[in-house]
């Protein structure tokens, strides 16, 4: 028995071995390697247990065994990162739905959208703002290959004050008792420990309202919400335990204190003024506008999809519309690629792009770094993804054209690989 059951080991260590030894070489016409830098003539990538081994210039043969894959006529380069979406969420639903919609049921759409955003040429996405549970379940999944999909990072609920953007609001008090998200909190101290237990959980960095939000049936403006002192326990406490904080501010008042308060991302930024920029710039804060966001909205204002207070509130926003961010980049602060998707439709993502060039001002190879190197050095991944080099994770994208001079060729990907596993 014992015999048996050596044997039966030693074939199963084997066979991981093999599968851990699986190699896939690559031919690409062009590769860009990072953001910035010159691309690459025709060159030949070898990826190793979902890892890059080797990007060498030059068409050499595969080695006997190895997968191939032909893209001798299309640029390759590192996968996009989506630092803002919303996978368990789509546009234009009824909030009353939060009443309805099971967990379950926000997993079932988040495997539809997190494959069509793979498929769409972003290999990891920053999810602020989901179910615990349902972030978990499809972090899981990607990371093990169970389900096609990018790298996943979650922050579980964000945080929020009481009755602020993200706490339940909009039903009887009864209602929002039985949806309570156990995500509020007053206070330093309390505020502490729910980031300790979103540690516990195991989120990967904390996301906080610090103002007021437009898609909310809060009606209490759009301004700083969580005092400073509990903004700097919030963030304290997250870097203690390693993990980033991402802050959806939309008031000039909010965005300064939150970035002073030490805050790694501004998401939204849309009210930015002079002094808010300036605590942003002084602090290392990024800026990550979402201005795909305003485009969703601007498509389902004045249809019926939102209540009074809400229209109110995206008529205030969409007159002021990526003016920050253009200041923002303007001023030497670090711009961030991340869309809000899930407030439009899923896929869409690369059209914020090109928005960064016509609004903001950035040059094609700028964007495109916003989308890889910057984006995995928010997210504290530099060492993992955002580049093609030996020891890198395999994660890469194929379009036809130079996104480096013409970024919107980037709405179109042919070829996407994700940790080494081909999206299909």
């Amino acid at each position: 028995m014992l015999r048996l059951f050596s044997f039966f080991t030693l074939m199963s260590l084997s066979s991981a071995a093999l599968a851990q030894e699986a190699t896939t070489v690559i031919h690409a016409g062009r590769v860009i390697t990072e953001a910035g830098m010159p691309a690459l003539g025709p060159s030949t990538i070898t990826i190793r247990d979902g890892r890059i081994v080797s990007v060498s210039e030059g068409i050499v043969p595969p080695e006997a065994g190895a997968e191939f894959v032909d893209l001798s006529n299309r640029t390759l380069l590192p996968g996009l990162i989506e630092t803002h979406s919303h996978l368990a969420g789509d546009p234009g639903g009824d909030y009353r739905n939060e009443a309805v919609d099971s967990d379950e049921w926000g997993v079932v759409i988040g495997v539809r959208n997190m494959a069509t955003t793979a498929r769409a040429g972003f290999t990891t996405v920053r999810v602020p703002g989901i179910g615990n549970d349902v972030g978990a379940a499809l972090r899981r999944a990607t990371a093990e290959g169970s389900l096609p999909g990018p790298r996943i990072l979650s922050s579980g609920h964000g945080l929020s004050i009481i009755g602020g953007h993200g706490d339940v609001s909009g039903f009887r008090e009864d209602v929002n008792a039985v949806l309570d998200g156990h995500n509020t909190c007053t206070g330093p101290t309390e505020c502490a420990a729910r980031v300790r237990e979103a540690g516990r959980r195991g989120s990967d960095f904390i996301k906080i309202t610090a103002t007021g939000g437009v898609l909310s049936q809060q009606a209490r403006g759009l301004d700083q919400h969580f005092t400073d002192e509990e903004m700097r326990a919030i963030v304290s406490t997250a870097h203690g335990l390693g993990m980033h904080v991402a802050a959806h501010a939309h008031g000039a008042r909010g965005i300064e204190a939150a970035a002073r308060a030490g805050v790694d991302s501004i998401e939204h930024g849309t009210f930015a003024d002079d002094a808010a920029l300036a605590a942003m710039r002084e602090n290392g804060t990024v800026f990550v506008p979402t201005l795909m966001a305003y485009t969703g909205i601007r498509e389902r204002l004045g249809t019926g999809v939102y209540t009074a207070q809400v229209e109110q509130k995206i008529r205030e926003t969409l007159a002021v519309v990526g003016q920050a961010a253009r200041r923002a980049h303007e001023r030497g602060i670090t711009v961030v690629f991340g869309t809000d998707a899930g407030v439009f439709e899923h896929g869409r993502n690369a059209e914020e792009l090109a928005m960064y060039v016509d609004i903001l001002g950035m040059t094609p190879a700028e964007v495109l770094r916003s989308a890889t190197v910057d984006a995995a050095e928010l997210v504290g991944m530099e060492g993992e993804i955002g580049r093609l080099a030996p020891g890198y994770s395999a994660d890469l994208i194929a379009v036809s054209g130079d996104p480096q001079a013409d970024i919107a060729v980037l709405g179109d990907v042919g070829y996407v690989m994700v940790r080494g596993r081909p999206i299909e």
